[in-house]
């Protein structure tokens, strides 16, 4: 983590405002901050040569200047960034302005008079992002080597692709978390196979800075490369914006626009998240994702978490809003993608929930139920091979 911070802290930022004060007030606020490597110009004409030469992380644009204004400064910008991302956080006291700015490329913005803990909390997640892709363009140039594999013709070539698929699949899997959290209050379980060497599904838990956790599990549409792709790219954003403090339903409505603006326009993310707080109470969001089962161990009784949200990556008018669940001691979470219940046997009969519950009920009480729910599928699918991810989450109330 320290190494991670270090590298944002050394991100190339430039200021361009055509007030000198306005300019001296960003750079003692970020010099404060911890950032090393700041410049600044009044002039927004220097801006694109500055840029063209120095690439920088993060342009902190104000919109409102005589000669040559924000939004003309990012047409400018534009042309020079051939992938159309524009690192811009954009500085306006029009109200205008931000729908506008959004609109015209820029990735956030910030209100005048500036607020120390807004600008240092917008700065951070627009680099954390900006790093986590950055991070992930190692992993994309391995996958896309995979289709000089495409035609093997010998045993050699075929040794490669295997060799080239393992670190593919080691490196999607190193995103995930290496290890379980550890929690007085509660036990988590985990399991993750891909239909094939990468995948579309993903998980993560984190530890939030007010002692809640709050827990992810996504299904991004497709399979393969394209999805891990996406995949990787989504985790890296989710976790960057909860890990940043920002409520669940602007997370999720930061990260729909950044899949929207990244990806093929046929990919989706459908995603459940929640959020516990150390006595059980908690806050979730589905979003198109397959109901959830929430098991009472008081009673037996199966209640379901249903979706009332958008998936991810589709619509730029969806938002997403928090519901309320609680946990009770040795009540149990069950989140999954709908690859364990879409699961085949050799006929073609799917597992379904039926079976799913059943095992639910069978071993939710004790502490076997993730060695439940796989054995009950290697009896049914009888090693047939499946045609879809296949990922669940266990969240058991300890105490």
């Amino acid at each position: 983590m320290t190494g991670t911070n270090d590298t944002l802290l050394a991100a190339r930022i430039l200021i361009v405002d055509d007030k000198e004060p306005n300019i001296r007030l960003l750079e003692r606020l970020l010099s404060q901050a911890g950032y090393t490597s700041v410049r600044s110009t009044t002039d927004p004409t220097e801006v694109c040569e500055l840029h063209r030469a120095n690439r920088f992380d993060l342009i902190l644009l104000d919109l409102q200047m005589p000669v040559m204004d924000g939004f003309e400064v990012m047409e400018g910008l534009k042309a020079i960034e051939g992938n159309g991302y524009l690192p811009v956080i954009a500085i306006t006291a029009q109200p205008a302005h931000k729908l506008r700015a959004l609109d015209a490329g820029a990735k956030d913005f910030i209100s005048k008079p500036f607020d120390l803990v807004e600008l240092r909390a917008r700065v951070r997640n627009i680099l954390e992002v900006r790093l986590y892709s950055n991070e992930l363009s190692g992993t994309i140039k391995v996958l896309e080597e995979m289709r000089e594999a495409l035609r093997i013709k010998t045993l050699e070539e075929q040794r490669l692709r295997d060799r080239e698929l393992n670190l593919a699949q080691q490196t999607q899997e190193s995103l995930l978390p290496a290890a379980l959290p550890a929690c007085e209050n509660f036990a988590f379980e985990a399991y993750s196979q891909p239909t094939r060497y990468v995948g579309g599904d993903f998980y993560d838990f984190l530890q939030l800075e007010s002692g809640q956790w709050t827990g992810i599990l996504a299904d991004v549409s497709g399979k393969g490369i394209p999805a891990a792709l996406l995949s990787s790219m989504t985790l890296g954003a989710l976790s960057s914006e909860f890990r940043s403090g920002v409520a669940s339903h602007e997370a999720l409505a930061r990260v729909n626009r950044l899949i929207r603006e990244r990806s093929m326009p046929s990919q989706f993310v459908t995603l459940f998240q929640f959020l516990l707080n150390p006595d059980g109470a908690g806050e979730f969001i589905s979003a198109g994702h397959n109901a959830v089962y929430l098991h009472r161990t008081a009673t037996g009784r199966i209640e379901q978490l249903e979706s009332d949200s958008h998936f991810l990556g589709m619509f730029d008018f969806a938002t997403w809003q928090s519901r309320p669940f609680h946990l009770n001691t040795g009540d149990t979470l069950i989140v999954y993608s709908d690859g364990l219940t879409d699961a085949e046997n050799p006929s073609g009969e799917t597992f379904g929930e039926q079976r799913l519950q059943d095992v639910i009920r069978r071993h939710a009480s004790g502490t076997a139920l993730k060695e439940g729910i796989l054995t009950a599928l290697a009896a049914f699918t009888e090693g047939a091979p499946q045609n879809d991810d296949i990922t669940f989450l266990l969240v058991r109330k300890s105490n």
